[in-house]
């Protein structure tokens, strides 16, 4: 396929009315909610465990704690990861960089020792936050000229969300609780390198779709941020205000000093 295939192009060769692009992207995001979900089956569980059932005896409370700073960094990095996307990296790349992370932090996680366990929530957090916000920018982008067939690509993308959340709870959690909390830590990662290396194999598919902007349109945009009525790429250009970036400082802050 030419890399300066439209969207529109995909529709040529479809499955279900679909391009074949939202398949590739429904299963990779299926793959990276397994490794999501299934990490978090097991997180508090492998932390609360006796040593004697191959746990660390922390107390709940402080399980809970690190549970939670987790989670409410892995929704606040997707704000740096869509940001870096938008302007420099494009969509493509930022999944790949958040899967390559994420794949790391699994496996670092399967090490079972502090410092690996700290390392890999942290490449964690940070992979989701290129991940996350660019698979669901790509789905819009694969529709930007199908606008009438995207409220039914985005029911077919999330059932893989729900599909990958679903088997990732129940075999992780039960490879993790019967055969051991590495073991539970490992199969997540797994997917998740099989997530990351299917969609690295079929960019092609995807025609110009998810690549690096284009540095004169950056300028362009950046150019005319007071112009609320632009168009630019077949939307309106709605930046940040300052007051959006004060509330979400303040929304952070706040559940950072909430978790501890």
């Amino acid at each position: 396929m030419s890399p300066n295939t439209s969207s529109g192009d995909f529709f040529k060769s479809n499955v279900l009315g679909h391009p074949a692009g939202l398949f590739t992207l429904f299963f990779t995001e299926m793959w990276e909610r397994f490794s999501f979900y299934g990490m978090r089956a097991l997180l508090v569980l492998f932390l609360t465990s006796s040593l004697m059932d191959e746990g660390w005896g922390w107390p709940r409370v402080n399980a809970l704690a690190l549970y939670g700073t987790y989670t409410s960094m892995v929704y606040l990095t997707p704000i740096i990861g869509g940001i870096l996307a938008d302007k420099f990296l494009g969509h493509r790349k930022a999944i790949i960089i958040g899967a390559c992370l994420m794949t790391l932090g699994h496996a670092s996680m399967a090490m079972e020792t502090p410092l690996f366990l700290y390392l890999g929530l942290t490449f964690l957090i940070f992979g989701n936050g290129f991940f996350k916000p660019n698979m669901t920018s790509m789905v819009a982008k694969l529709y930007k000229d199908h606008p009438e067939k995207k409220d039914g690509a985005y029911t077919i993308f999330y059932m893989g969300v729900n599909s990958g959340a679903f088997l990732g709870i129940m075999l992780c959690g039960y490879i993790g609780e019967k055969v051991g909390f590495s073991w539970g830590f490992g199969l997540a990662g797994i997917f998740m390198f099989f997530g990351m290396l299917q969609f690295y194999l079929s960019q092609k598919i995807f025609g110009d779709v998810g690549l690096p902007p284009d540095r004169n349109a950056v300028a362009a945009i950046a150019g005319s941020a007071d112009d609320m009525t632009t168009e630019v790429n077949g939307g309106k250009l709605n930046p940040f205000t300052n007051v959006d970036l004060i509330l979400t400082c303040i929304t952070a802050v706040g559940a950072l000093m909430d978790c501890k």
